[in-house]
């Protein structure tokens, strides 16, 4: 098994993901199971403008009535797709308050918590709705997320596969495990369920952007920027993998600094 990444490491994916998230290659991590006003994977392609409309439009409806579970989720899903992560919880919360037993809320609220990094809380909340007699795969899936972000990679691999027992060849649940090995630094693995991801029938473009990222990760920039113009404009698609070259070369720089350092104190 590869060592995990550095701490180093680890922030430098963390700020590739977020920035190529923020330009729209990856809008929603944990949209597993999320609940919406259409499926996940049609989200997943509008335009910031389309998205921001519908915020605008949900956001009416539940200002009307907050008490509406579907408007509510369908609202907090739009919010989280958007990078409003912390309104999303407070839109969670107040549905809690009036549906303290419903599962989907819980859900929700348990992602919710995942996306603003209360990862503890956001895993008390997964566990507590999931139902040994009839496990649903996207909380298992959900579950391993959790896992990974607390830095218990071994625990959130079962999860997947687990979920992937559940319902398999899912590309969502494939994507999150080649994700996991790309927190480890395992990019070969990564790399390998991620175009197994790719090739399933309902692949999204978070599964190609993915894809794209450890790829280049890898140096294959060519290819990395084929595989994310095949769902983004071509200029964003070059701009994403120029970002990418570029934090590779500062955390190289800052990698030989490091060694350079450390011979010195030797």
């Amino acid at each position: 098994m590869k060592k995990a990444a550095s701490l180093g490491m680890r922030a430098a994916i963390a700020v590739m993901v977020g920035a190529l998230a923020a330009s729209g290659c990856a809008r929603d991590q944990q949209t597993t199971g999320s609940i919406g006003p259409g499926s996940p994977s049609a989200l997943s392609r509008m335009s910031a403008p389309e998205l921001d409309r519908m915020v605008r439009s949900y956001g009416d409806k539940y200002e009307k009535r907050p008490k509406d579970k579907t408007v509510g989720l369908a609202y907090a899903t739009l919010l989280r797709m958007t990078g409003r992560d912390e309104q999303a919880l407070a839109v969670t919360r107040q549905l809690v308050i009036h549906h303290p037993k419903d599962d989907d809320v819980l859900s929700a609220y348990g992602k919710a918590l995942a996306a603003t990094g209360d990862f503890t809380k956001a895993l008390d909340a997964i566990e507590r709705v999931q139902r040994p007699d009839r496990p649903d795969w996207r909380l298992v899936s959900a579950r391993g997320a959790i896992l990974d972000q607390l830095g218990r990679p071994d625990e959130a691999r079962e999860a997947y596969r687990h979920a992937l027992d559940l319902k398999p060849n899912e590309p969502t649940v494939l994507s999150n495990l080649g994700m996991s090995y790309l927190l480890t630094n395992d990019l070969s693995a990564a790399e390998t369920y991620l175009r197994k991801a790719n090739g399933q029938p309902g692949a999204d473009s978070r599964v190609r952007q993915n894809l794209a990222l450890v790829v280049g990760l890898q140096g294959r920039f060519d290819e990395a920027e084929r595989i994310a113009a095949a769902e983004l404009p071509a200029e964003e698609a070059r701009a994403n993998v120029a970002y990418l070259r570029k934090m590779l070369s500062q955390q190289n720089a800052w990698s030989q600094l490091s060694q350079e350092d450390a011979k010195k104190t030797n």
